[in-house]
């Protein structure tokens, strides 16, 4: 599933092969939580270049994904032409989302108010059926901060429930909150199971930059060099930058269209705040070939 073709220290460029197309790494997954990337169509996306998404089964799962399944799968559902992740739910109980996590899975309230449980088997046939890529283990993510007691536990049972998970086109993720034991703990067991790759999960949830690259580090050494490695939920350019670095593939987050949808423009200069007065001049980005620097000036945009 993952070939890697370069490297320069701990950075690597590789090939990742899915059902719907191979496609080189470092990449990045725009947040398409309910099957659809807020503020842009499928083929907007596209057009910037996004070749693969993320999406979440336990919010579809939670409006009904016979829809879905009737359309042919999440593919043809919203016309995606590129692959398609999916993450099992394990965050959402700190998303303010109705659910919480327990020894046999995640509890939550479906519309109606019926009690329902997301058990690891659960997760994965929900994702099999919405005819994903890449399939995430159901994991616990506990909030930050949590006291290490707690961590523990999300680390106990995110093992416990990936032996559920296991199989081709599926990643483990990751926990251990900032606690760098529980980390090394989780990646040694996890990287022994039968996964096509690892996410680490459990970061940029409240702790600091350096708290998030320590963990990291103290990840990666314990995850098979063959396999595909994604950070979740990050997605700043900075911690990009540095995760890839670090030896990180796959990146995904709402990050850049939640920026953007707040007046944020992002160039090799850095940061524009389209909401200053100041803000003028006809170039947002020299040389970018992108639809919205080719068309249209700063002034235009503010």
């Amino acid at each position: 599933m993952f070939e890697i073709v370069a490297k320069s220290g701990d950075a690597r460029v590789g090939i990742l092969k899915t059902k719907h197309g191979e496609f080189e790494t470092p990449l990045f997954l725009p947040v398409a939580t309910k099957a659809s990337i807020k503020t842009l169509t499928p083929k907007e996306a596209w057009d910037t270049g996004c070749r693969g998404i993320i999406i979440n089964s336990l919010h579809l799962y939670r409006r009904g994904i016979a829809y879905v399944v009737k359309a042919g799968g999440i593919h043809s559902f919203m016309k995606w032409k590129g692959f398609v992740v999916s993450d099992s739910g394990g965050f959402q109980p700190i998303k303010k989302f109705p659910c919480n996590a327990c020894d046999e899975g995640v509890e939550f309230s479906m519309p109606d108010g019926e009690k329902m449980l997301f058990t690891p088997e659960k997760a994965m046939e929900v994702q099999e059926r919405l005819g994903v890529d890449i399939a995430m283990a159901l994991d616990d993510c506990p909030p930050f901060p949590s006291p290490q007691e707690r961590i523990s536990l999300a680390v106990d049972r995110t093992i416990k429930w990936a032996f559920s998970c296991q199989g081709g086109g599926r990643f483990a993720i990751l926990q251990g909150g900032i606690y760098k034991e529980e980390r090394e703990r989780c990646a040694k067991k996890l990287s022994q199971l039968n996964f096509d790759g690892f996410a680490i999960g459990g970061l940029c949830i409240g702790e600091s930059k350096e708290e998030m690259y320590e963990m990291v580090k103290a990840t990666i050494p314990h995850l098979p060099e063959e396999k595909p490695r994604h950070l979740m939920g990050v997605g700043s350019p900075e911690d990009i930058v540095k995760c890839i670095s670090l030896g990180i593939d796959i990146f995904d987050s709402a990050f850049p269209t939640r920026n953007a949808r707040h007046g944020t423009v992002f160039t090799e200069k850095g940061r524009i705040n389209l909401g200053r007065a100041k803000v003028k001049g006809d170039v947002i980005q020299e040389g970018c070939e992108c639809y919205t620097c080719k068309n249209f000036s700063l002034d235009y945009l503010n």
